[in-house]
């Protein structure tokens, strides 16, 4: 069906290679690029010998140049972005520059300010409209797989969405006393970046971790969740109709969190440059250099993830509550593909979102939000490919 460009080579590119590799049908020919070509050329050496052709290449993400050549002379049909949100205008960039497709899993954010917001990349849609090509943002778990749960109840269930509580739990242990399961530079500005949702078409701010709520998630039980700013509230916000509040909610535990604000406390997880011994450094890149590589979890880590999306809204004139999820094993993720469950559910639909512009099941120029597209077919692969979802509709609520 076609080939496919995939630029990372961490924990969820991992996942998202070994997923194209179940997929040979459509992904035909796969490369994978990185900074470091050794990670590529591993995942090639444990992957090879299946019906998807293989290749690697060492490129620079932040150099456009570099992106544009290996662009050229690969001429995939799509490009994945797996690297990091810093470098995400630069391969857009690039795929602007070759008409290439574009998909990524998570928004774009500069690196002297944890700004989480779709602005930079909303600004290309004019040009890649008239250049003929897509660019899908977001097509992780959240943001990704929430907002095509949102798509799905409002296209199946409801007439009009007022009310959305996005709920991420993972109830996963790996040993570890401090750890974060996915990038940690990322992880801990997110985290500790201040909370904000949207009520009446406002964003409303609070203090970070400063709202609390403890909820039962099925097949876990009761977890403290906490609200967080997270990038998908502002597109779906503008995209589901009806909309009077949204808000995102993640579990942590004490030990986490603990850790974090002594981190905190002492500006380990500041991103302002400080000298060191006559060098500039930035202390949450040194911290993250000392702390695990998520990457390393999946053989030690165990429990269960529950994320999904809580809606209230009317159908025919009636209030209808409706809950959709997904449950997902670390071990049993760690047995198929050798990480642990959150590489896995973000690297998952990062495949299927490249699946549907291969396949032409999405096709719309222009730079646009999961959500934006026809949900079934994605529905349908996430039950195919390891994420099956599950759906209640007398959910407990969030107060």
């Amino acid at each position: 069906m076609g080939k496919a460009l995939i630029i990372g080579a961490g924990g969820v590119a991992s996942v998202c290679i070994h997923k194209c590799c179940q997929n040979p049908d459509v992904f035909e020919e796969i490369c994978i690029a990185s900074r470091t070509k050794s990670k590529c050329d591993a995942l090639k050496e444990k992957l090879d010998g299946g019906k998807t052709k293989i290749s690697t290449a060492q490129v620079n993400a932040d150099n456009v140049d570099e992106l544009i050549a290996l662009i050229n002379e690969f001429k995939p049909d799509v490009v994945v972005n797996l690297a990091l949100p810093y470098q995400d205008l630069t391969i857009m960039d690039a795929c602007l520059a070759t008409k290439v497709n574009y998909v990524d899993t998570a928004n774009y954010e500069p690196l002297d300010t944890a700004k989480f917001e779709y602005k930079w990349q909303w600004a290309y849609r004019e040009r890649f409209e008239k250049a003929g090509i897509t660019a899908l943002l977001g097509s992780g778990f959240d943001p990704g797989v929430t907002g095509v749960f949102s798509a799905y109840a409002m296209k199946h269930h409801f007439d009009e969405i007022n009310y959305i509580d996005i709920l991420d739990c993972n109830a996963g242990d790996h040993g570890y006393p401090f750890a974060t399961n996915f990038n940690p530079e990322i992880n801990i500005r997110e985290v500790s970046a201040k909370g904000s949702y949207i009520e009446d078409g406002k964003w409303v701010e609070t203090e970070p971790m400063e709202i609390k709520r403890v909820y039962n998630f099925p097949e876990i039980g009761e977890k403290d969740m906490y609200l967080l700013h997270h990038e998908e509230l502002e597109s779906l916000a503008l995209n589901i109709k009806g909309i009077k509040r949204i808000r995102f909610f993640m579990t942590f535990g004490q030990s986490y969190l603990t850790h974090l604000k002594c981190l905190e406390n002492v500006g380990m997880t500041s991103i302002e440059p400080i000298d060191f011994e006559g060098k500039k450094i930035v202390p949450l890149q040194f911290l993250k250099a000392v702390l695990p590589d998520p990457a390393s979890l999946g053989p030690r880590t165990k429990g269960k993830t529950n994320i999904g999306c809580i809606f209230i809204g009317k159908k025919d004139g009636k209030e209808k509550k409706y809950y959709l999820y997904n449950v997902c094993d670390h071990e049993e993720c760690y047995k198929e593909v050798g990480s642990q469950a959150v590489s896995y559910t973000t690297g998952v639909p990062a495949m299927i979102g490249a699946a549907m512009l291969l396949t032409g099941k999405w096709n719309k120029p222009g730079v646009h939000n999961i959500e934006e597209f026809d949900p079934d077919p994605f529905m349908d692969d996430l039950n195919k490919f390891g994420l099956p979802w599950k759906e209640s509709f007398d959910p407990e609520l969030v107060d």
